[in-house]
Formats: structure tokens, C-alpha cells, sequence
């Protein structure tokens, strides 16, 4: 019967310890994984009220600058309508009922 060398007697129980660990860690990697896939899936399909809230005020700021934006042009049109050009008038009118609208979306 062949003989060992004294280092691997001493290297086999410490191997079989550590082999052990790696087998415990993967079979609970397993067994928790679908568990940790259906939180995950769980998670990215709901909107938490903070995510609601943030995006209820982003879209409010977006749309609060749109009105601005279509405010500024309405007065530059009132001005010209107001000098007698009938084009500005009825663009004037038009920019009017796009605020009102948005402002309706509140």
C-alpha cells in the first residue's frame, strides 16, 4: 500500500471543511433565488408613492414650464395683433386655448 505524504493528511480534513462551506453557500444560493427573482419582479413592477410623487412633480414642473413658454409667445402675439397683423391674432387665439387646456390638466 503506497504511502501518503504527511502534508496531504494534514490538508484533506481542512479541504473537506472548506468544500463543505462552498456547497452549504451554493445550495442556499439556490434555494433562495427564486425567492430573490420573484422580490425583484415584484419590486420593478409596483411605483413606491415616493417614485409616484417625484413623478407627479416632474411632470407638473414640465408641464408648468410649457405654459410659461406658450404664455410669453401668446403675449408677443397679442402685441402684434394689437398693431393690425390678423395672422398674430389668430395665432394669439390658438396659443390662448393651448394654455387653457394644460391648465385644465391640473
Amino acid at each position: 500500500m503506497p504511502t501518503l505524504p504527511r502534508s496531504l493528511l494534514f490538508l484533506a480534513p481542512l479541504a473537506t471543511l472548506t468544500l463543505s462551506g462552498c456547497l452549504a453557500s451554493t445550495a442556499a444560493s439556490i434555494v433562495t433565488a427564486p425567492v430573490r427573482v420573484g422580490a425583484k419582479a415584484v419590486d420593478m413592477a409596483t411605483t413606491s408613492q415616493s417614485e409616484a410623487d417625484r413623478n407627479r412633480g416632474r411632470s407638473m414642473r414640465k408641464r408648468d414650464e410649457k405654459i410659461r413658454k406658450l404664455e410669453k409667445k401668446y403675449n408677443r402675439s397679442l402685441e402684434a395683433c394689437n398693431r393690425g397683423e390678423t395672422a398674430a391674432c389668430a395665432e394669439a387665439n390658438r396659443l390662448s386655448g393651448e394654455i387653457e387646456q394644460l391648465r385644465a390638466e391640473r
